[in-house]
């Protein structure tokens, strides 16, 4: 169970992350991720190092605009260096110069070495109908 100080920590942490993105500050990014991070979501999973975080920053197809982290978390601490956190998150975006907007509910593991959390993994589901029954078909 995490106490109420580590989730107040856990979640400054992933706002810097987030705003790292929108920022597109490469640098910040790496220094709040794990030697490598798994990241998974609609475009399936990949397993980057932070070199590899720095270089999609600068290379990133999107724009984030604007963001906003539910202060709705949950939070669980299997053990005294490692934590999950999960939250839903509003992003209004530029993608392949079109503006989306967005809701979804994500969820980061942290993971503590010497004395610092870092990000180990990071998942992002689009809310809606898990069966994608809200989505148009085709065919």
């Amino acid at each position: 169970m995490a106490t109420a100080t580590i989730e107040k920590e856990l979640l400054q942490l992933e706002r810097q992350y987030w705003n790292a993105m929108k920022d597109k500050d490469a640098e910040a990014a790496m220094r709040l991720t794990d030697d490598e991070v798994i990241v998974t979501g609609a475009q399936g999973v990949a397993r980057l190092d932070r070199s590899q975080i720095g270089a999609m920053l600068q290379s990133a197809n999107w724009t984030i605009h604007e963001f906003e982290v539910s202060d709705d978390v949950q939070v669980l601490q299997p053990a005294d260096d490692v934590a999950v956190l999960a939250y839903k998150v509003s992003e209004k975006l530029t993608v392949d110069g079109k503006p989306v907007t967005l809701e979804a509910a994500d969820a980061s593991t942290w993971v503590k070495r010497d004395s610092r959390w870092l990000c180990a993994m990071h998942t992002e589901s689009i809310l809606g109908d898990p069966f994608g029954r809200d989505r148009t078909s085709t065919g």
